[in-house]
């Protein structure tokens, strides 16, 4: 049997046929939850994709949302371009294509936030268009199944990699194209995973070439290591008479963009020079928050009521504390306002 009809033989007994995405399996309901599950657990992405469409059902509604009401949604699962490009695109396909998702290939690339293997699912699992997808679990499986050494981030490696994936996809019975994209996720996600892989139970096994040499933990070759820098930054929380805290709505782009944030320092002079008394303030403890890139070290600082800086932000609002939890928020920063209610330092 080929690769594709033993995959879809085990899919059939052991694959996920229950996930909220696939009732029903609109380009819609694919999109959002490939979206979402970009560097995101398909457990964390659950209960946000579930809470999302309860409020934007459609893409007509999610195109008519506020910016602020959408991040609300996102607060928590991290990487927030995300949903301000899901946001650009619902507003994209209701201008232009008259609120239906597009079948095109091209026109979808051309979408925010899209690119070729997000594409690929969308039309294979939507559509049953014939396109090979490349997440980080078919990643895994076909370097295993193929050997192909080196780290799929690698520009050649991937290049590698999408060939023999479109390579497989020639033995695909045309009215099970979404069930082999699903399919080929599942067994990276459950036999093939990273770390204690089943291959005694996979289907593949028989000519995998990373069991048949020994070499399953060797594919696929993990990304090469480099320390992370460490950046600082102080954080004011700043309380009204009436216990409400002043936030700022963060720029679009950039870290946590779009996001309510508190006042931010680069350094305790900087906050000097705003015109704050630092010896009438209260240090919490720190937070480490680690990005991709580089490490945030925070350090927040309590100020009482009628603490006042020298220059004032056009994007400081005040909220009360209940009401500021439900905006779209850093998770630090959520923390750090679960913590007022808690300490009540405005009392």
């Amino acid at each position: 049997m080929s690769f594709a009809q033993r995959l879809l033989g085990w899919f059939d007994e052991f694959g996920r046929h229950d996930l909220p995405w696939h009732q029903p399996r609109t380009a819609y309901h694919v999109w959002v939850s490939e979206i979402m599950l970009q560097q995101t657990q398909v457990q964390t992405v659950m209960p946000y994709y579930q809470r999302f469409m309860a409020s934007f059902p459609d893409i007509s509604a999610l195109a008519k949302a506020t910016t602020d009401e959408v991040l609300a949604h996102w607060a928590g699962l991290g990487y927030y371009a995300r949903g301000r490009n899901l946001h650009k695109a619902a507003q994209i396909i209701q201008t232009e294509y008259a609120g239906e998702f597009p079948t095109n290939f091209e026109q979808i690339m051309a979408l925010p936030g899209i690119g070729r293997s997000t594409a690929g699912a969308i039309l294979a699992q939507a559509y049953q268009q014939r396109y090979a997808i490349l997440d980080g679990n078919v990643k895994r499986v076909l370097s295993r199944y193929f050997a192909i050494a080196g780290w799929p981030g690698e520009k050649k490696i991937e290049t590698q990699l999408w060939q023999r994936a479109e390579s497989l996809l020639t033995d695909v019975p045309d009215n099970r194209l979404a069930d082999y994209t699903q399919a080929i996720m599942d067994l990276g996600a459950s036999l093939c995973s990273r770390t204690r892989p089943g291959c005694e139970q996979c289907p593949l096994k028989s000519d995998c070439q990373a069991w048949l040499l020994d070499r399953v933990k060797d594919f696929p070759a993990s990304k090469p290591k480099k320390s992370l820098p460490t950046r600082e930054t102080w954080m004011l929380l700043r309380f009204n008479a009436q216990g409400q805290i002043a936030l700022q709505r963060r720029a679009d782009k950039g870290i946590w963009g779009g996001l309510y944030s508190l006042p931010q320092f680069d350094s305790k002079n900087e906050l000097l020079l705003s015109g704050v008394d630092l010896n009438s303030l209260l240090e919490w403890p720190s937070i480490k928050h680690t990005f991709s890139h580089y490490h945030l070290m925070i350090y927040p600082l309590v100020a009482r009521e009628g603490l006042k800086c020298a220059e004032s932000n056009p994007l400081e609002q005040w909220f009360d504390i209940s009401t500021a939890l439900a905006l779209g928020l850093p998770a630090p920063i959520k923390t750090l306002l679960q913590k007022t209610l808690e300490e009540q330092p405005f009392g």
